[in-house]
């Protein structure tokens, strides 16, 4: 089965012309080179690109006959953060975690054990489900990973 190819990233706000299909990725999915994607209208498509990229809601890839995919952020389970945001973002950082930074809420992925750590230093966390887009990391491919220490 021969599927179509996109092999060229346009990031968001700098299309050529408009999409013609969709593909909802979570975060992790949204991290990729080589990858077999299906769009939301159900046509599968082959990511080939050069190297490693991190997809963002708003890019999109294009295909070699030259139609646009968009890429959308698909909604996952999450942890909204409120209180001292500075100190509270401190400790996520410091546990190397993808955080999503607001001006009046941190967001990142559900987890029982960083849910129970924040609460231990006064933070007031909810369980929510939506589109996650964490903060891009200062080293490496716009991930928070990467480095050494």
């Amino acid at each position: 089965m021969n599927l179509p190819l996109a092999r060229i990233l346009h990031r968001a706000g700098q299309w050529p012309r408009l999409a013609t299909a969709r593909v909802v990725l979570g975060y992790d999915d949204r991290f990729l080179r080589r990858k077999r994607l299906v769009t939301v209208a159900g046509d599968s498509f082959l990511v080939d690109l050069a190297e490693t990229s991190n997809l963002v809601a708003g890019d999109a890839l294009e295909l070699d006959d030259g139609r646009l995919i968009e890429i959308a952020a698909a909604e996952e389970p999450v942890l909204v953060i409120h209180g001292d945001l500075v100190r509270l973002a401190w400790h996520i950082g410091n546990r190397h975690t993808p955080c999503q930074i607001e001006p009046d809420r941190l967001v990142i992925r559900a987890d029982h054990v960083l849910a129970e750590m924040l609460r231990g230093l006064g933070a007031r966390v909810t369980e929510g489900c939506e589109p996650f887009t964490p903060e891009g990391g200062a080293y490496g491919m716009g991930r928070t990973m990467g480095h050494a220490h």
